[in-house]
């Protein structure tokens, strides 16, 4: 790339030519946002997953995916690389891309350690390379009106700075656990604080005195703690700072205030809105009428602009989509734009933020951390020797596994684990990561780790094993994703398990992929999944086709199947906020499918485990399919109150039309065809009205064949599966 003071090129030239160095979440925003930067071509990316490479190659139309940045940077000339690596492997990527004459961009936080990322700053000003951090928050259009405000003394004197960031941390709750933002309590102030302290710094300075303090701890699987709140107060000059985060479930926030002696400003980051109040040459009651009039105004203004970008992005005519897209891409922007490098994208303010950022963690005088349960070290690529020492000496020490269960750090998964080793079974599990295992489950299983995509990974993992049991599934959300990572895995799956001779193959269907809205009356197992499935929503389709597939292959190829197909699965371990029973919107309001008075087809995931356990075992089923839903006892609207009841609050609902719904994602269609989106599906009235579930499920095969007796009280059901599910989600 070229240096800090070189322009870009002129009219003409050859466009820099960019790659990206993982493939993960963030990499589709930075594929998307480079889309709209000038003077850029995204040309290549490499992942250790190639797989993942090669599926973001293929979104935004990329040339070449490699599977380790080595390779990638002897194949490609290039001018620089967005590093998308977990923090603690950004020091070595960056300096593979310096040393190889590129600049880099890195994803915030810059590195894990201050001194790391000033040896990098000197080694770019070295090598004559440009080295930025993706502080994208500090070019939102909020903050930036903020900070110009400030810095033009339209505020005054500086004398307060409040920062709070109120966001619910999914992944401190439901996993993965071993993602390095939970490998240590501090990396949190790393991870999520340097939005804030790199706020702080550019508002006020480097603080001159500073505290810290972190409660409301919880124990995570991995034997390590996460304190879910925090709070910084600092001090610079006359102005204090206080920095505040919640990572608890609740109304989301992250704003900044800021009172000066002349005026305060508000920039919130949440809804991207800015206000400003000042006093004004009136009568103090007229003045607090203006001072009202004049927010309620600009904050209408941002509401409507905001609002328009959003209906324009999705038009394809607003290449940068949301303000979370907008304030990224301007931060590339900075780094991409001729002349000197803008300080808050600069390495140097990189190492700054970190510093800081470490100096909180320290402040806060946590218990010294303890050591985390080891884990199965990550899939190797195929040309790598795999060598699990640690995993076979801990196979000799229990049970034999005869059991391997795909998708068993899932809501099912774990339960029907917990409960196969309450029955002294032996069980193995092949996952990407066992860190979203209890850890005293983790210590009876035999945990490999591998990819459902590599095929000697299943062959290994099936080594002396005599049932499989298919619970993964793919989060994907095209047809051509669901055709890759779902059916055809599927199918791999069973090949593998036919070459090995497994004695007995369980896969989880789903309901869904029955028709259950008006006039379906009665559901048993003899009746067909839905004749019209390819107009129903992409998973029902996709399930019913690796179905279709599997007993193919069960007939021509004596593939020992059983099929199992849960109902809507509540209780233990999962949320009770469940889209079967409507749609949710922030965990507080929930719109219904339809007027919500339907008996759902409602089952407990321990009724789950146990029927998958008789699946497994029962002689002579092979071929059959089972559907596993408790007798009918709350209806939607039931269930609601049973959730208000549990958290002693009212949830705002809504019974939505089937027909509002349809005409919605109607809309949304025409828009897509006029733009031409490739995913334009016409929208099918038959998919939403299924949603509703007016059909009965009869379950007497399942209960007969497998001697299945699920819980059907609806003072149980309404414990078990919402009560206590709701207190530990809100624990």
């Amino acid at each position: 790339m070229n240096g800090a003071n070189d322009r870009p090129a002129a009219a003409g030239t050859r466009r820099r030519r960019v790659a990206l160095a993982g493939a993960g979440y963030i990499a589709d925003w930075h594929a998307k946002c480079l889309a709209s930067v000038s003077g850029v071509e995204l040309v290549a990316v490499c992942d250790p997953a190639l797989s993942r490479a090669e599926a973001l190659c293929a979104k935004f139309g990329v040339a070449r995916a490699y599977g380790s940045l080595d390779a990638m940077l002897g194949a490609e000339k290039l001018d620089a690389v967005h590093i998308l690596a977990p923090p603690d492997r950004h020091f070595e990527a960056a300096r593979a891309v310096i040393e190889a004459g590129a600049g880099a961009f890195l994803e915030k936080p810059m590195c894990d350690r201050a001194a790391d990322c000033e040896e990098l700053a000197r080694l770019a000003a070295e090598r004559g390379v440009r080295l930025g951090v993706g502080h994208n928050f500090l070019f939102s259009e909020p903050y930036e009106r903020l900070r110009r405000d400030l810095h033009s003394g339209l505020l005054g004197r500086i004398d307060q700075i409040t920062i709070t960031w109120n966001r619910f941390l999914p992944q401190a709750a439901h996993g993965p656990f071993d993602i390095w933002m939970l490998r240590d309590p501090r990396n949190i102030m790393l991870e999520t604080g340097s939005h804030l302290v790199g706020q702080m710094l550019d508002l006020a300075g480097e603080p001159e005195e500073l505290e810290a303090r972190a409660g409301d701890a919880v124990e995570l699987p991995t034997g390590r703690r996460f304190y879910r709140r925090w709070q910084v107060s600092a001090m610079k000059s006359h102005t204090t700072v206080e920095l505040r985060f919640s990572f608890v479930p609740g109304f989301g926030e992250y704003n900044l205030h800021v009172r000066g002696s002349l005026a305060a400003a508000t920039a919130d980051l949440e809804r991207n809105t800015y206000t400003l109040a000042r006093y004004h040459a009136s009568d103090p009651d007229f003045e607090n009428y203006k001072m009202v009039a004049e927010q309620a105004k600009s904050l209408k203004q941002h509401a409507r602009r905001t609002l328009a970008r959003y209906v324009l992005s999705k038009m394809h005519l607003e290449k940068r989509g949301t303000a979370y897209g907008e304030s990224i891409a301007r931060a590339m922007d900075a780094f991409y734009a001729a002349g000197d490098l803008d300080e808050r994208v600069d390495g140097l303010f990189g190492a700054r933020v970190i510093r800081v950022c470490a100096q909180i963690g320290a402040r806060a005088k946590l218990p010294e951390t303890v050591a985390p349960k080891p884990m199965p070290a990550p899939p190797q690529t195929a040309a790598e020797p795999r060598v699990e020492p640690r995993v076979e000496a801990r196979v000799e020490a229990r049970i034999e596994p005869r059991i391997l269960v795909l998708g068993g750090t899932g809501f099912i998964g774990k339960e029907l684990v917990r409960q196969l080793i309450a029955a002294g079974r032996g069980v193995r599990l092949l996952v990407r990561s066992a860190a979203s295992l209890p850890e005293a489950m983790y210590a009876q299983v035999d945990c490999r780790t591998g990819d459902l995509m590599r095929r000697e990974d299943l062959v290994r993992a099936m080594e002396g094993v005599e049932c499989v049991v298919h619970l993964a599934r793919s989060n994907v959300k095209t047809w051509t994703d669901y055709r890759r990572f779902e059916i055809e895995t599927t199918r791999q799956v069973a090949e593998c398990a036919l070459e090995t001779g497994v004695q007995r193959f369980v896969y989880a269907g789903t309901i869904d992929s029955y028709y259950a809205g008006r006039g379906a009356g009665t559901i048993t197992e003899a009746t067909p999944l839905d004749p019209r499935i390819a107009s129903r929503n992409l998973y029902a389709r996709a399930k019913a086709a690796s179905e279709e597939l599997l007993l193919r292959m069960h007939r021509e190829r004596r593939l020992p199947l059983v099929i199992v197909r849960p109902g809507i699965v509540i209780g233990r371990g999962g949320s009770p906020f469940h889209w079967g029973v409507g749609m949710w919107w922030h965990e507080a309001i929930c719109q219904t499918w339809g007027a919500g008075t339907s008996k759902l087809p409602l089952v407990l995931v321990e009724d789950v485990a146990r029927g998958l356990m008789a699946a497994m075992e029962r002689p002579g089923i092979e071929g059959r399919s089972f559907n596993l839903v408790a007798d009918p006892c709350l209806s939607a609207q039931e269930y609601l109150d049973e959730l208000d009841r549990a958290g002693g609050m009212r949830l705002e609902r809504h019974a939505m039309p089937i027909l509002r719904f349809y005409l919605t994602d109607l809309f949304k269609w025409m828009v897509k065809v006029a733009v031409r989106h490739p995913e334009r599906r016409l929208p099918s009235y038959r998919d939403w009205e299924s949603r509703t579930a007016r059909a009965h499920f009869d379950c007497t095969a399942a209960k007969t064949a497998l001697g299945w007796q699920p819980e059907s009280r609806r003072d149980a059901m309404a414990r078990r599966g919402i009560a206590e599910p709701f207190r530990d989600f809100m624990a």
